[in-house]
């Protein structure tokens, strides 16, 4: 596999920049983020894991070995409760507003941008190869306009046991690609299998990877014995539309009045809404497909259907729906079982 295109030389070159990632889909930039303050974050969230149980014990914190026996992935109760506790520091909100990203991106865009409120951590337990996070375009959650980009930030460096992300390059040129529901973040893969188009590098603590949101990537597995956590930060023109989605915590039932409650000032809160935004419609479609063929699966048997079954009872309004997928995963843990 091809490494990674490092643009780092290119870092204050905005126009080169945005012709590279039109071109290609993406933006390797190394070191760019202090590694301190990463490190600080990462820490941060080891801590709210060890309270949890996610850390072998006996360890050091810093170490984030994992205890395989408490492997949960989003939206499992025991996942988003840690990832909730995190989600309140105003540390990690205040990551996707560093100077070194933002400006990156006014220099390329040519006009003021809009880090989306929604900012993701990602935690990954090592050897449940299954929930790699499969290959997906994140146009489909996002939405909106199809011009907004992921900062991809690694919290410590990332060996190549720890894997990392794979980008298939150019492949943001061609819309949104068929899918199927699978196992892991998101809960649907890309069927094209893009041969000869995907790239990876490791990855060391301040490395960011920018990629297109119809631009497919997806994880590589985590064989070493440690946590992998990962930040996705959005950003687009302020001036292009924006789904509601967006504006909203991730996967989170706190709204931001409850998120800020111990925030110490009120910097950050709310800042998205002293501008002109154009909210657009969000776009189910792609779920309705997605679900209808996840029960589909469920019905005979096809346990990759789980991950998209559990966001349908984390998530979905209606109440038939989320009964369905309800009865459908318990008879599909039963049949496990047996």
């Amino acid at each position: 596999m091809n490494p990674l295109l490092d643009s780092s030389d290119l870092l204050q070159d905005g126009l080169e920049l945005y012709r590279r990632l039109q071109r290609d889909g993406y933006l390797f930039i190394r070191r760019l983020l202090p590694a301190q303050v990463l490190e600080q974050l990462r820490l941060d969230f080891l801590n709210v894991a060890g309270r949890d149980g996610w850390l072998k014990a006996g360890t050091p914190v810093a170490d984030a070995v994992a205890d395989i026996d408490s492997f949960c992935v989003e939206p499992e109760p025991r996942y988003m409760a840690c990832y909730g506790q995190f989600y309140r520091l105003p540390r990690f909100h205040a990551l996707q507003h560093r100077p070194e990203l933002v400006d990156l991106f006014t220099r390329m865009l040519g006009e003021p941008v809009l880090p989306h409120p929604r900012l993701i951590a990602r935690a990954i337990f090592p050897q449940r190869e299954t929930y790699t996070t499969p290959p997906h375009q994140d146009f489909i959650p996002i939405q909106g306009t199809p011009a907004t980009y992921t900062a991809w930030i690694p919290l410590s460096d990332l060996p190549a046991e720890m894997g990392g992300l794979q980008i298939a390059a150019g492949s943001h040129t061609r819309g949104v690609y068929e899918f199927q529901p699978a196992l892991g973040a998101g809960g649907i893969a890309v069927t094209d299998p893009l041969d000869g188009t995907w790239v990876s590098s490791t990855f060391e603590q301040g490395d960011v990877l920018f990629f297109h949101s119809m631009t497919v990537h997806k994880g590589v597995p985590n064989t070493s014995q440690t946590l992998r956590v990962s930040v996705d930060a959005r950003f687009q023109k302020a001036s292009d539309p924006i789904a509601p989605g967006s504006l909203l915590p991730h996967s989170q039932p706190d709204s931001w009045k409850e998120i800020y409650a111990d925030w110490p000032d009120d910097e950050l809160k709310h800042y998205w809404k002293g501008s002109d935004l154009q909210v657009v419609e969000y776009d189910n479609s792609y779920h309705e497909q997605r679900d209808q063929m996840a029960f589909d699966m469920a019905a005979r048997g096809d346990r990759t259907a789980i991950s998209a079954l559990q966001r349908i009872i984390a998530r979905d309004d209606d109440a038939a729906n989320r009964h369905r997928a309800e009865e459908l995963l318990q008879t599909l843990e039963a049949n496990a079982a047996e």
